[in-house]
């Protein structure tokens, strides 16, 4: 790991989530803002060859193999460290559309260990080198589905809500520092796998998302808007961030054109 090492000459953002989707997007863009991307995912010949192409792109980037539940291993990547600029906490995903009175509890223990103590693992492992870099910034990549449920999508909405929170508090408890806290939270996004994962690989279903809706979001569309509030002036904080098609007036009523 110690290629990942921060050197002082550039400063060092970290993409958790980064083998596919908002995760690769954003990394692709940070690192075309001048910051050298750290891409962190399970999958490790996803975020390879991700830093392959960024590389050969006159960027930088190093690939990190690493699962956001497991503390131990957190904590031994963050200790490669001195200093960090960015966290984007992107590592999620939902499981099942199943309603409260079926759904499956290893489903919702799955997307709650992803979405929120993932999050927790990162930010806590990290938030002494987003400190010691004098300007840090954490990044919260949750959901509308954080903001107000919707029919089958209770467990999902419980841990994007607690993303949420973990947002929200963090950046009561730390204002003073000069660390800055991001939520930015996508509505409807239509990516490769998303959907496909949530409905255990059913591409028919997984269709059905989007169908009709012209103009979903992209992952290109929520890695800009990252990027954009990345890039703000130091003093100035995006708390929270909502972004969904035109289509989508919330997440119950979407136009669709049937």
């Amino acid at each position: 790991m110690a290629s990942a090492a921060p050197s002082p000459a550039s400063r060092i953002a970290i993409v958790t989530g980064a083998s596919s989707g908002i995760g690769a997007a954003t990394a692709r863009q940070l690192a075309a803002a001048g910051y050298r991307v750290v891409l962190t995912a399970r999958r490790k010949d996803r975020i390879e060859a991700l830093a392959e192409e960024i590389n050969a792109a006159g960027h930088q980037a190093t690939a990190y193999q690493l699962d956001v539940t497991d503390r131990a291993a957190v904590d031994e990547f963050a200790g490669a460290f001195k200093t960090v600029g960015v966290l984007v906490n992107n590592a999620g995903g939902a499981l099942g559309a199943d309603p409260v009175a079926t759904g499956d509890p290893a489903d919702w223990r799955s997307m709650y260990e992803t979405n929120v103590i993932g999050t927790l693992n990162l930010t806590q492992a990290l938030l002494p080198k987003l400190d010691a870099s004098g300007d840090g910034t954490v990044v919260v990549v949750s959901s509308t589905a954080g903001h107000g449920t919707y029919e089958g999508g209770a467990g999902y909405a419980a841990a994007k809500h607690g993303a949420h929170v973990l947002a929200e508090t963090l950046r009561l408890e730390i204002v003073g520092r000069p660390v800055r806290v991001i939520e930015i939270a996508p509505g409807m996004v239509k990516t490769d796998e998303f959907a496909l994962t949530r409905f255990g690989g059913d591409q028919e279903r997984a269709e059905k998302v989007y169908q009709g809706v012209a103009e979903p979001l992209t992952a290109d569309d929520v890695a800009d808007t990252i990027t954009w509030a990345v890039t703000r002036p130091s003093h100035v904080n995006v708390d929270l961030l909502i972004l969904r098609p035109r289509a989508q007036a919330s997440n119950t009523k979407v136009h669709r054109d049937l």
